[in-house]
């Protein structure tokens, strides 16, 4: 089972990266914050609008040291015929078209065969920091998953509505 603190389970899988298709494996990002989030399917209502979301905040995430990957169980020929429709993106969307990495994650809702929607955070040692599930009909909120990264970067304890910028609570025990 996934468990905060531990190692965040590798996967290699197939993407849609920069318009082409390419292997990608969570080992790659070594060094870097890891924002993987998990979205239902393709051509749905909700997801397109989080997968824009995290788009149009690439660049603070980028200055954060954060690698943004978006997941879900629809081929890379779905990603790549979605994506039409979304424009080209800035990051990774990986297929686990074989529902292996959403079962690994704890995701999976196995009776519709989709995933439900998570966001974990992996520190650049490849160590869970953080995760968070929501049910399938409400988004995640994308300004929170960056400030989430940010707080964890500090390495200090960060009071309730922390933002970059303010004090900490200190040294972390």
């Amino acid at each position: 089972m996934i468990q905060v603190g531990k190692a965040a389970p590798e996967f290699t899988a197939q993407a849609v990266v920069d318009g082409q298709i390419k292997e990608v494996t969570l080992n790659q990002y070594k060094g870097k914050w890891v924002v993987l989030f998990f979205y239902p399917l393709d051509f749905t209502f909700v997801c397109p609008t989080e997968i824009q979301g995290f788009d149009a905040q690439f660049a603070e995430f980028e200055k954060a040291n954060a690698q943004i990957l978006g997941i879900s169980v629809d081929s890379v020929y779905s990603h790549l015929d979605w994506m039409k429709d979304l424009g080209q993106l800035k990051f990774p969307l990986l297929s686990d078209i074989t529902k292996r990495i959403s079962r690994e994650y704890g995701v999976l809702k196995e009776d519709a065969g989709i995933s439900f929607r998570g966001t974990f955070l992996i520190d650049p040692d490849g160590v869970l920091r953080s995760y968070v599930v929501n049910d399938l009909n409400v988004g995640r909120n994308v300004e929170e998953t960056l400030r989430l990264v940010q707080a964890f970067q500090t390495g200090e304890l960060c009071q309730v509505g922390w933002k970059p910028g303010q004090q900490t609570l200190g040294a972390a025990g």
